[in-house]
């Protein structure tokens, strides 16, 4: 029995980190061992004061021991990144995170991917302090799509856009978002398409401002409900603070208190302010229509990824 390890953030979990994951997984197998993903937390970026620290993730832990779990990972070693552990050389940090605690007989990352003190730990370094500590290392090269590499830079850059279907294009399924519905003002039901209101589970990157047409999930059904998303302040009346409302079409019911869940298909188009309920009326009619042709276009959906249960 040899246990594989690979290394890295992994955020998102996007077609590039699950080549990673994929060979790693077929590693162990093939070696009748575990396979262990050591990750951080929180992200490197953000204890070392980079842009990123003011950026949501795409996948919460909570989601991404889900993912790790469904995808066949054994086990999640999570470190507690600290700037200490930025400045260790890349031998020492070998020693401390992987060779003492798990003895792996492989080691599997991407072909770019560096550890250590000013990220000496490249590849190459790898290999070398590999051999003189009994594993082997294997790089998996970039996964390419549209000509660029994968990458978590990439989906962050397209949801900030509202190009949700090129992010799930890029994570090799659709970006979803869930949480708690609580009671809001009731504006959505006076102009008649009463909507959710959706208080997320944990942080978790929300698009862009904007109209969305996506799936719906109530709590653990499995039947997906066609749906119209709202991303904004809600500029017509004057608000101010983001609010998550979804449209459920041909739905009707109380939801307040139970758990929603929504898969990103389309942008439809972005936050407006109107002059009025009335023209907003007319514009949200649209958007159902629009939601709903988009949805009717849209491939079949993948199954739902397996959930965790994320009591109120």
């Amino acid at each position: 029995m040899s246990d594989v390890v690979t290394i890295g953030v992994f955020d998102g979990l996007h077609l590039g980190h699950r080549d990673i994951l994929g060979r790693a997984i077929e590693r162990a197998r093939e070696a009748a061992g575990r396979c262990i993903v050591v990750s951080f937390d929180p992200h490197p970026d953000v204890v070392l004061a980079k842009t990123f620290q003011a950026v949501a993730p795409l996948t919460p832990l909570p989601e991404k021991r889900e993912r790790l779990a469904a995808l066949g990972v054994d086990a999640l070693d999570l470190l507690p990144f600290t700037r200490e552990m930025a400045s260790l050389p890349p031998e020492e940090f070998v020693d401390l995170h992987l060779v003492a605690p798990h003895r792996p007989s492989r080691l599997v990352v991407g072909e770019n991917f560096a550890l250590g003190h000013r990220r000496a730990g490249d590849v190459k370094r790898l290999l070398e302090i590999g051999r003189s500590r009994g594993f082997q290392v294997e790089a998996v090269p970039l996964r390419f799509v549209d000509g660029s590499p994968v990458s978590s830079t990439r989906i962050r850059e397209a949801l900030a856009a509202g190009r949700v279907d090129q992010a799930g294009h890029l994570l090799g399924r659709r970006y979803a978002l869930g949480g708690i519905v609580v009671r809001g003002d009731a504006i959505g039901r006076t102009l008649g398409f009463p909507t959710a209101n959706l208080r997320l589970h944990e942080e978790k990157l929300v698009p862009a401002h904007g109209i969305y047409a996506v799936w719906a999930r109530i709590e653990e059904s499995e039947a997906r409900l066609p749906a119209a998303m709202s991303i904004g302040v809600r500029p017509t009346f004057g608000g101010d603070v983001r609010t998550l409302e979804v449209h459920l079409i041909d739905w009707s019911g109380e939801l307040p208190g139970r758990a929603l869940e929504v898969e990103f298909v389309a942008w439809l188009r972005g936050e407006r302010r109107f002059d009025g309920p009335e023209p907003l009326i007319e514009a949200m009619k649209q958007d159902v229509r629009d939601a709903r042709r988009r949805l009717e276009e849209a491939p079949e959906p993948a199954p739902w990824a397996p959930r965790d249960p994320h009591p109120a």
